[in-house]
């Protein structure tokens, strides 16, 4: 498949892969140019500046696309599973650094591919994104309000005033994200429709959840003490959802470039891979504990990131088996 068409309709701001993947050669180039030679007098180098850094950064991502969007989420999920079971030894049984670690790695690729569209506007809504993720996360904890009662299980690093982890953007904010970015790609000029967008964006990160508590349940991540009929997970806790992901969905549309955003995707084929390890992880997880609506919802999650076309890992390409690996 080509690795980075956006879409059957798509838009007029978007162009071909061929043309982009060339754009993005192009700039890795100039990247290692100025760089250039290690000798000689520090001083007559060029500057390091931000888009050297993120040359480098989408060359790193590209290299190791599949073993951070396939191997990691697969690792993690055989451990987080092995943990739960009482598998593993104490030492790695659900240990909050390797979670955040295959966290970090997993999210590199949106990190990637959202930093060159983000300008002061979009990193002031990003910070009262995490902010409102800190205190509605806060909120519930304490009151069960919005989404009913539940506490955390395990371990998930430093605690925030003994409530919440101190990572939880890290968690949550991608989940928006990543939904937004799928749906512009997915619904091409219909994007247009400030109604319609909204709703699809906001529908994908109600599905993303709808994937995520149940696993997250049977993994004994949290806990809801009152259980629920969905897997263990109550109806207040998609009530809340609906909540939350109306007001992320609503503040990052009106502090994201839509039209940045867009010529971002043209040339960053690998942004959305952090969505396609989300699938993978929760719905390994979901499908060892035959949790089949998850399952279903998972897939199709995945058939829509494979209607973007964008997924050719390249990983049995000839130049690397000549190489050996």
């Amino acid at each position: 498949m080509a690795e980075g068409r956006v879409g059957s309709e798509g838009t007029g701001e978007l162009k071909e892969v061929e043309e982009t993947k060339d754009s993005a050669g192009s700039e890795v180039s100039k990247a290692d140019d100025v760089g250039g030679d290690d000798s000689g007098d520090i001083d007559d180098k060029e500057p390091i500046d931000r888009e050297y850094v993120g040359a480098r950064f989408d060359r790193l991502i590209r290299e190791n696309r599949f073993t951070i969007a396939v191997v990691f989420p697969a690792v993690g999920a055989l451990l987080l599973v092995a943990s739960s079971e009482d598998l593993l030894p104490p030492i790695l049984a659900y240990n909050p650094f390797l979670i955040l670690l295959g966290t970090f790695v997993m999210r590199s690729p949106l990190l990637a591919g959202i930093l060159p569209v983000l300008d002061r506007r979009a990193v002031i809504g990003l910070g009262v994104l995490v902010g409102y993720a800190y205190a509605i996360e806060i909120v519930g904890v304490l009151t069960g309000l919005p989404y009913g009662e539940f506490s955390y299980a395990i371990d998930l690093g430093p605690m925030l005033f003994g409530t919440v982890p101190a990572g939880l953007p890290v968690f949550f904010v991608p989940l928006v994200l990543n939904s937004y970015l799928l749906g512009l790609l997915l619904l091409g000029e219909r994007a247009e429709s400030t109604t319609v967008r909204l709703l699809i964006v906001i529908a994908t990160v109600l599905a993303i959840d709808l994937v995520l508590d149940p696993g997250a349940v049977a993994i004994g991540f949290w806990i809801y003490p009152n259980g629920g009929l969905y897997y263990g997970v109550p109806w207040t806790n998609y009530a809340g959802w609906v909540l939350s992901a109306t007001v992320s969905v609503a503040l990052l549309d009106w502090t994201l470039s839509r039209s940045a955003v867009l010529k971002r995707l043209c040339r960053c084929e690998f942004a959305l891979d952090d969505l396609v390890s989300f699938v993978i992880l929760w719905g390994a997880i979901n499908l060892l504990y035959l949790n089949w609506l998850p399952v279903a919802i998972a897939a199709l999650l995945m058939g829509g990131l494979l209607r973007t076309d964008r997924f050719d890992f390249q990983v049995f390409a000839p130049d690397r088996l000549v190489r050996g690996g």
